[in-house]
C-alpha cells in the first residue's frame, strides 16, 4: 500500500524540519497531558493495566472525547486503571504517538487514519468505532465572495496539507474543474494551508478570502463577519460523513481488549448522554476546552458549532472509503488497500447486548464475524 512519490516527498521535508518548524504547521505538536482523574474507591484495574493512554484535540469534533473526558464516563469504565489523556494540535502528531507507543487509543479524523494505516503497510492502527459526522464548512469573505464560482482565484485556508479538510476543498475544486497543484497549493484557487489558531486572525486581515474548516474554527470566522458559503455535509447522502473516529494500536488491542471494550463502552455511554442532553453536554464540552487550552468558546461562536455537529458511534465507514479516493483524486495518495482498517468486532458485541444492530464495515474490516444480525447500512 505505498503512498505516492508526491506524499513521499512531503513526508521526508517534514521529516529534516526543525521541531519550532513542525509544531507551527500542526506536525509534531507537542500533547499535553490534563493530570491524574479521580478514580472511585474499590476500583480493580482492567488487565492489570495502571492506566489507558487516551488521546484527542481540543477541538468541537472530538466532543465525545471532550464531553466522556468531562463528565468521567471513560474514568468510570476502566475502574481503577486511570483514563490519561494527552491533547494534540494535528492528526499526524497524534499518528506519531500512536506508532511510537506514546497513546493506546485515540480519537482523529478520517486523513490520518487512513495516511497512518497506509504508512505501517496496516500494522499499527484499527479505526474500532465512531464518533462524529459533519461541522465543517466552507466559510468566505462576503465582500469578496458573492457566489461559489467567486471561489476562484481567491485564497482559501484549509488546516493543513493532506488533512482532512484539505483533501474536501481539493476534492471540492476539482469537481468546479478547477485545477490546484495539491502541494503548493497554486492555482485556479490559491490554497493556504494554515493553523485553525492563527486562520481567524489570517481572515481578519484579509491574507485569506476564505477557509474550509472544521468547527470551531468556522464559527470563529463567521463571528469575524464571515460568511457560511457551504456546508460539507450537504455534498453528501444523507448529510453525514465521518469527521471522528476512534483509532487503537493493534498491539494494544490484541493484548488489552477489554481495557479497549470499556473505553468503546464508555464513549457509546457519552455519545447517548450528549444526544439526550444537548446543552449540559455542550457546556460540559466548553469546560473541557477551558481546561485543556486554557480558554472557554463564547456563545456566539459555540451555539451554531455545536448546532452543527452530530455525535454517532457508526463510522461511517463506505464515506471513509470515498474520503481515500478524494486524496487519490488529488494526487496526494495513490489507490491504497483499506482492507482491515477497521475492527467492528468490540463495537458490534456491545451494541448486541444492548439488542442493537452492528454496524457496517463496508468491506474493510480485520475478518473477524460481527454478528449474525443484518448491519446498518
Amino acid at each position: 500500500m505505498p503512498a505516492t512519490t508526491a506524499l513521499r516527498r512531503i513526508l521526508a521535508v517534514l521529516a529534516v524540519l526543525p521541531l519550532s518548524a513542525l509544531a507551527a504547521c500542526g506536525y509534531g505538536s507537542q500533547a499535553k497531558d490534563n493530570g491524574r482523574a479521580a478514580i472511585a474507591a474499590g476500583a480493580e484495574k482492567i488487565d492489570g493495566l495502571d492506566a489507558v493512554r487516551i488521546g484527542h484535540f481540543g477541538n468541537l469534533t472530538h466532543g465525545t472525547a471532550l464531553v466522556g473526558k468531562n463528565k468521567g464516563f471513560f474514568q468510570k469504565a476502566l475502574g481503577a486503571t486511570e483514563a490519561r489523556y494527552a491533547v494534540f494540535n494535528a492528526g499526524p502528531s497524534q499518528i506519531e504517538a500512536l506508532n511510537s507507543g506514546s497513546i493506546d487509543i485515540g480519537w482523529i479524523g478520517p486523513s490520518p487514519a487512513i495516511n497512518g494505516y497506509v504508512k505501517s503497510h496496516g500494522t499499527n492502527l484499527r479505526i474500532i468505532g465512531g464518533s462524529a459526522s459533519g461541522g465543517v464548512k466552507l466559510v468566505v469573505d462576503p465582500g469578496k465572495v458573492k457566489s461559489l464560482k467567486d471561489v476562484k482565484g481567491k485564497r482559501i485556508a484549509t488546516p493543513q496539507l493532506g488533512n482532512t479538510q484539505d483533501v474536501a476543498f481539493l476534492n471540492w475544486a476539482s469537481q468546479q474543474g478547477w485545477d490546484v497543484d495539491p502541494l503548493s497549493g497554486k492555482g485556479d484557487v490559491t490554497v493556504v494551508r494554515s493553523d485553525n489558531k492563527v486562520t481567524p486572525d489570517a481572515f481578519r486581515s484579509g491574507s485569506v478570502d476564505g477557509a474550509w474548516v472544521p468547527e470551531p474554527t468556522a464559527s470563529k470566522l463567521v463571528a469575524e463577519g464571515g460568511k457560511v458559503l457551504l456546508d460539507e455535509a450537504s455534498l453528501w447522502p444523507d448529510e453525514k460523513f465521518v469527521i471522528t473516529n476512534i483509532v487503537v494500536r493493534q498491539e494494544f488491542l490484541k493484548e488489552h481488549p477489554k481495557a479497549v471494550e470499556a473505553v468503546l463502552r464508555a464513549s457509546l455511554e457519552t455519545n447517548r448522554w450528549i444526544n439526550a442532553h444537548p446543552e449540559q453536554a455542550k457546556a460540559a464540552a466548553n469546560e473541557q476546552l477551558a481546561a485543556d487550552a486554557g480558554k472557554a468558546l463564547p456563545d456566539e461562536v459555540l451555539d451554531p458549532a455545536w448546532k452543527s455537529i452530530r455525535f454517532t458511534d457508526d463510522p461511517l465507514a463506505p464515506t471513509l472509503g470515498r474520503q481515500a479516493g478524494h486524496a487519490v483524486e488529488a494526487g496526494l495518495l495513490e489507490q491504497p488497500d483499506l482492507t482491515g482498517i477497521y475492527d467492528l468486532t468490540l463495537l458490534n458485541k456491545l451494541l448486541e447486548a444492548e439488542g442493537e444492530p452492528p454496524f457496517d464495515d463496508a468491506g474493510l474490516g480485520a475478518g473477524q464475524p460481527a454478528s449474525p444480525k443484518s448491519p446498518r447500512r
